[in-house]
């Protein structure tokens, strides 16, 4: 018994440890942040048992800052005040650079995606948390009704929703004589349910 109480002990400690060091491995703030807390609590509890104390005070301190940190986070998920929607032109020069930095990931995302800075019917969205870039909406308008072309979240952001400040509490596609937006029948439309879009031929469709 006394054997497999050790190889307990062992497994809890070694498993907080992976999952500590998972944690640091994340790019997505709110995951890094809820898995460094599970991870934190099994150490506690494992050095609560063996009696390493010194080491029970310090994840009690991050298990803390990592709860005030996903409080934090979770609260401004939704926050109109924390996210900023700046609209830019089809060509914008930053546009082009963001698309860049980070065409690979958007490819994996969307393996179709093509965008003509050229084209007149082009209206574009980046989406700020301060002023670092979490989101970007591109369009193409087809009279009344905007198309999606893409609708991107960066790794850091990925268990946001930046573009519902795009869809729903932004005026700015109304302010663009927009009625309705249409995204395409190869979207992926995880969250599009949550703000107002229905399913409609294979696309999800808003009505403004």
């Amino acid at each position: 018994m006394a054997w497999l109480g050790d190889h307990w002990l062992d497994a809890l400690g070694w498993g907080g440890s992976a999952l500590l060091v998972f944690s640091l491995l994340q790019a997505r703030v709110l995951r890094f942040r809820t898995l460094n807390l599970v991870a934190c609590l099994i150490l506690i509890v494992f050095n609560a048992l063996i009696g390493v104390w010194p080491m029970v005070g310090m994840n009690a301190v991050l298990s803390v800052i990592n709860v005030w940190f996903i409080v934090r986070l979770v609260g401004q998920r939704h926050d109109e005040a924390t996210f900023t929607v700046v609209e830019v032109g089809a060509d914008d020069e930053y546009l082009r650079h963001v698309l860049r930095v980070h065409g690979a990931d958007i490819l994996r995302f969307q393996p179709d995606f093509l965008w003509d800075p050229t084209d007149e019917t082009g209206h574009a969205f980046v989406v700020l948390r301060g002023d670092e870039t979490v989101g970007v909406v591109l369009l193409r308008a087809e009279g009344d009704v905007a198309r999606v072309v893409l609708d991107y979240v960066t790794p850091r952001f990925r268990d946001f929703s930046p573009g519902e400040f795009v869809w729903r509490r932004s005026n700015v596609l109304r302010d663009d004589g927009f009625t309705r937006v249409v995204t395409p029948p190869q979207m992926v439309g995880a969250y599009y349910d949550r703000l107002g879009f229905r399913p409609e031929g294979g696309s999800w469709v808003l009505d403004l």
